[in-house]
């Protein structure tokens, strides 16, 4: 193992000792000034953490999920220079994580959390004018075969509990009075100008988006939708899409040639 990756592996690591064949230039103790040296990073891999993910902070304490966060950095280095990018699979950890048990919606929360994130710095592109996308749909001559281009940071989530439910108490003073987390939300992540928006959709909705994103045209998108859900209302979920300005570009299927 070389040096620098002894000194990666310490770092995470607060068992470990220093790894030999550091030095420090002003003959200060290089165990003491690294042990500083890995307390900084962790702590603003924590802090990191905390940033991207308050609301499941605020549902467990400031100790517990320090603690966890604490946790998930040990085995979790960073792999990409972008802070914001750093804890792309802590929800997945506290899936996981057994102390977290008792509240069985926090990793689904964290993944909500996880997708504003992304939605906030995904790559902008120039959205169609709700006008422009209704009279496209309205005088579409084969309208199923019609495909739907996203804008980049939309994203959905499909869960059991009220995901969306319980991220929203917590924007608003005096709303968890009124919680109810235990009701199944699937969730629409979008950015609009600064802001990151997020709504309660249906699973028959998270399952017609999902479709249009992986390139499917309406028809088959709206089979997929309504073999999640029969409720599935197509004129309500085109209306969210268009008047939130989610649409980029419209074109039909291409046909593939045998």
């Amino acid at each position: 193992m070389s040096l620098q990756e002894a000194f990666a592996s310490a770092l995470l690591a607060p068992d470990r000792a220093c790894p030999d064949g550091l030095f420090s230039s002003n003959g200060a103790d290089p165990a003491s000034r690294f042990a500083v040296y890995r307390n900084n990073v962790h702590s603003s891999l924590i802090n990191a953490l905390a940033t991207a993910y308050p609301v499941t902070a605020q549902l467990v304490g400031d100790k517990f999920f320090r603690a966890m966060a604490g946790l998930f950095v040990q085995t979790n280095p960073p792999g990409n220079p972008l802070i914001s990018e750093y804890g792309s699979a802590f929800a997945d950890f506290i899936q996981g994580f057994e102390p977290a048990a008792s509240v069985p919606y926090l990793a689904d929360v964290a993944r909500l959390e996880r997708l504003r994130v992304r939605a906030y710095h995904a790559a902008d592109a120039q959205p169609l004018a709700p006008p422009t996308v209704v009279h496209a749909l309205q005088n579409q001559e084969s309208l199923g075969q019609l495909c739907l281009q996203l804008h980049p940071s939309l994203a959905t989530l499909n869960s059991r509990y009220g995901v969306v439910a319980v991220w929203a108490a917590h924007q608003t003073e005096g709303a968890m009075a009124t919680l109810n987390p235990w009701h199944a939300q699937g969730a629409l992540v979008l950015r609009q100008g600064l802001g990151v928006k997020v709504f309660a959709i249906d699973s028959g909705s998270v399952a017609f988006i999902d479709s249009l994103k992986r390139g499917a045209a309406l028809e088959t998108a709206v089979t997929h939708a309504l073999e999640a859900s029969t409720e599935f209302d197509l004129h309500q979920c085109l209306n969210l899409l268009i008047s939130h300005n989610a649409i980029t570009h419209l074109h039909p299927k291409q046909k593939v040639s045998p």
